[in-house]
């Protein structure tokens, strides 16, 4: 049988696809703005048909309607990274947060938390009938690769992402057309602070380096600064409509690496129909499961690697907490621990933790004498090399903790600046300087 005729006998409606879901099942959702959204959509419809449904997935970009009150007979949220519409139901009791880093994931659920059914969002297939994950391959691809049923939206808007970036027709269950828009996330307001943080983490890259971009406005404001730098490369969990402007721009070439030269390797992509067509059949560009992306020694074999994240707090040891508000878990570690440890074993590479120096609208300082009660430490004082604010670079490497305490509050707000002063004195018994 040809991959056409398996195709039209694997296809059926979402209604049909999702009665394939049993109760005490666990499903694994594609990722960010991956997720099918018809066959999710379907789902939560026909809630009625389940009990005790486990759905598991890193951020969602969707209104993740199984997360709503009432669907807890029904659906039980795991979240490896909490999102704006899955952190209520978090906060309330009513999901579940499963530490792990990025790139891990895949191992998990070869492992301790098998997969029983993958939803994935796919591309229409080429001649040979390979269809492509597009958006995200990160965790999806593997979560697909060892479920024991795979359901897949098949959409003509979805890219047609290059790499290790396909599914054969025969090795997925059951197949829904549905041409839904995919997910955009519009650029986020670059202020006047964001622009100095920019700046400053700008200042640290030099040409030829390779990056490691988040989504945000610190991570675009950044990319604001780099238009007079040359042959810039991407070796990332993901980048947005930012990076298409510097490669247009002739910034971002690749050349210079050393590992993949010629190619921005990603895990998953966020951003506007521009960057989706952007990466459309693109073979400058390469997409790859998270457990090689974001593999510490496979990004360590980019020389100069500069790895940006940002955070929530950081204490004047150099601790970094980036997944939580004290007790209150917001996100996830994501791939901020998988970058930092493969650039500070690149030849040549760099971390840096930007933020603004404060928080609330100005009325909290996010440096700190101690990090707040409950708060869990996501990068380790022996990890972070550089921290970043609107105010300036605290380098942190080789420092003795005296040092480090005083090159942090030289980049803290100066509201804040005469407590910290007062903090540091106390624990270091000596004058600040």
């Amino acid at each position: 049988m040809n991959w056409k005729e398996l195709y039209r006998d694997k296809l059926t409606t979402a209604d049909e696809a999702v009665r394939h879901i049993g109760s005490n099942s666990r499903v694994v959702i594609g990722h960010a703005v991956s997720e099918p959204t018809a066959v999710i959509n379907a789902m939560v419809k026909n809630a009625e048909q389940y009990e005790n449904v486990e759905i598991v997935h890193m951020v969602s970009m969707g209104q993740s309607p199984y997360c709503l009150p009432g669907m807890e007979k029904h659906f039980r949220h795991n979240s490896l990274f909490l999102g704006a519409s899955t952190r209520q139901a978090a906060a309330e009791g009513r999901a579940d947060v499963t530490p792990v880093f990025f790139s891990e994931i895949p191992q998990l659920f070869r492992t301790t938390l098998p997969v029983d059914v993958a939803l994935i969002h796919v591309s229409e297939p080429d001649q040979h009938g390979y269809c492509s994950f597009g958006v995200a391959v990160d965790y999806t691809k593997p979560a697909a690769e060892c479920a024991k049923t795979v359901i897949a939206q098949v959409n003509r808007n979805m890219p047609r992402t290059l790499g290790d970036s396909f599914i054969h027709v025969s090795n997925i269950d059951y197949l829904v057309e549905s041409d839904d828009p995919i997910i955009e996330l519009s650029p986020p307001k670059i202020g006047e602070v964001e622009c100095a943080i920019g700046k400053n983490c700008a200042s640290l890259i030099q040409d030829g380096d390779t990056l490691q971009l988040g989504i945000g406005a610190i991570p675009d404001a950044v990319l604001l600064f780099l238009k007079d730098k040359h042959d810039l490369g991407i070796h990332s969990e993901m980048f947005s409509d930012g990076v298409v402007e510097l490669v247009e721009a002739g910034v971002i070439t690749n050349k210079k690496k050393n590992f993949h030269p010629g190619k921005s390797v990603v895990t998953f992509l966020m951003g506007t129909r521009r960057l989706y067509d952007y990466v459309d059949n693109n073979p400058e560009v390469e997409m790859y499961p998270v457990d090689y992306v974001n593999d510490p020694c496979v990004i360590a074999r980019n020389d100069n690697l500069i790895s940006i994240n940002s955070c929530v707090q950081v204490d004047l040891m150099g601790q970094v907490v980036s997944t939580s508000v004290g007790l209150k878990q917001i996100s996830g570690v994501g791939g901020q621990v998988d970058f930092v440890r493969g650039a500070n074993m690149s030849r040549g590479g760099k971390t840096i933790m930007a933020m603004p120096a404060t928080a609330a609208k100005g009325k909290v300082s996010k440096i700190v004498p101690l990090i707040d009660e409950g708060a869990s430490v996501t990068t380790s004082r022996y990890d972070v090399n550089y921290v970043v604010t609107e105010y300036g670079i605290a380098q942190l490497k080789g420092k003795t903790l005296r040092e480090r305490a005083q090159a942090l509050i030289t980049v803290a707000h100066p509201d804040f600046r005469p407590e910290l002063i007062q903090a540091f004195e106390e624990r270091f018994h000596s004058k600040f300087s």
